[in-house]
């Protein structure tokens, strides 16, 4: 596992999104579980955007069960996004490769996520990741906790860097004016001679 500053995470990102036209983001883990929430609501976070060439995909507990869909989307990128007790601050934001996703990660999904990334790798063709959250364990609280919502931003300040076309600031136009005759000066000034 590695985790990651918020600019490394969007280093790392770039770096695995590279070259990527479809772009598949996958949202894991069951909703009505305080500690296993994460990965839907960063998902679901995501999915407003609205991002070009990025579809996101609610895979809730059974993460196999999409594996159709993003067959069909043909994505270059495939990108898990799901809680994951790593033994760290809650919040903690990481990129996991599936040769480390070890038991210790919460799973409440029918197959070992690993199993579905490799399947994914093989199927479509497309770079598989796993990005974790940290989870704040001793909550109960039905929304996020500070530390919760600050990892879930940093996924989508890092999405939204990464893939988000820049936009330029839109100014008027300068509008070219014909030189104007003393006369019309004047004019426009109540006919003094200034």
């Amino acid at each position: 596992m590695t985790y990651v500053p918020q600019r490394s995470l969007e280093v790392r990102l770039a770096r695995f999104l590279e070259g990527a036209k479809r772009v598949a983001f996958v949202g894991v883990g069951d909703e009505l579980n305080v500690h296993d929430r994460l990965g839907m609501l960063a998902a679901r976070e995501i999915e407003g955007l609205h991002l070009e060439g990025v579809r996101v995909f609610l895979a809730g507990t059974v993460p196999e069960s999409v594996t159709g869909p993003i067959r069909r989307y043909k994505p270059g990128a495939v990108v898990l996004l799901d809680a994951a007790d790593m033994g760290a601050r809650p919040g903690t934001v990481a990129l996991v490769d599936p040769k480390v996703i070890r038991a210790r990660l919460l799973t409440t999904h029918a197959l070992p996520l690993s199993v579905v990334m490799e399947f994914l790798a093989e199927d479509t063709g497309a770079r598989v990741l796993l990005v974790g959250i940290q989870p704040e364990l001793a909550a109960a609280e039905e929304t996020p906790t500070a530390a919760e919502q600050a990892g879930l931003t940093r996924i989508l300040v890092s999405v939204f860097h990464v893939l988000a076309e820049p936009r330029a600031p839109v100014r008027a136009p300068k509008v070219a004016r014909a030189p104007r005759s003393r006369a019309r000066e004047r004019a426009s000034r109540g006919g003094r001679r200034g």
